[in-house]
């Protein structure tokens, strides 16, 4: 009985390396493979799969159009404890710059803050006015898809960003010039590359650099001291 098993588990496996094998003889000559009716079945279904996958996750993934392309890459656990533990009794409105998938501006609404969201990405804005409406935060955390380029930032009390570092230097001059007095930064993954900060937390990815807006800032691209 066990070899007559052995011997029909043998033939059920020639059976399914059919299609290896026929793309592994088209490979030793220059003529494209002949496939199987069975091989054309799973290099169709292989193929929708990765078209599906594929349409699935690049809205998501797609830096979309940005004078600095940010790549959507979600923030660490860790990293959001560091955001609100550099802004402790802090209050008031908070602007997070890149909201991604919006964990940033719902744990800002959790913790008493009034979150806004700006993202270039309309998925990732869709989605995440979705997760505030079904975690009972749509009043306090909004979403909406801007360039941050061309939005006054004067109104708001605290900014967070997640940029890349070529961003850098072009945001803090912009910073500069709109920001008012008191107002708190928090740069994520990357500092600001002149201001000097009040404090930093963490290590890695996960550091972040809280900048405070002093009382007499004038309105210049000059760096904070």
């Amino acid at each position: 009985m066990q070899a007559v098993n052995l011997k029909s588990q043998q033939s059920s496996n020639e059976q399914g390396c059919d299609f290896c094998q026929q793309i592994n003889e088209a490979g030793k000559s220059s003529k494209p493979p002949q496939l199987s009716q069975r091989g054309l079945v799973m290099l169709g279904v292989s193929g929708a799969v990765f078209t599906g996958i594929t349409a699935l996750l690049v809205p998501f993934v797609s830096p979309g159009l940005r004078r600095i392309a940010l790549p959507y890459i979600p923030a660490s656990a860790a990293q959001v404890q560091n955001v609100f533990s550099v802004l402790k009794n802090r209050s008031g409105s908070l602007l997070d710059i890149g909201s991604g998938d919006g964990r940033i501006t719902m744990a800002a609404a959790r913790r008493g803050f009034q979150g806004y969201g700006v993202e270039l990405n309309l998925w990732l804005v869709l989605y995440s006015r979705w997760k505030a409406w079904t975690n009972g935060l749509s009043g306090q955390a909004k979403f909406h898809k801007k360039d941050l380029w061309k939005m006054e930032l004067s109104t708001y009390k605290n900014v967070v960003v997640f940029g890349v570092e070529s961003m850098m230097p072009p945001l803090e001059t912009k910073l500069s010039q709109e920001l008012k007095p008191n107002t708190h930064v928090v740069a994520c993954r990357f500092p600001l590359p002149s201001w000097s900060p009040v404090t930093t937390l963490g290590e890695g990815v996960d550091t972040v650099w809280l900048y405070a807006i002093p009382d007499s800032l004038p309105k210049t691209s000059r760096p904070l001291s």
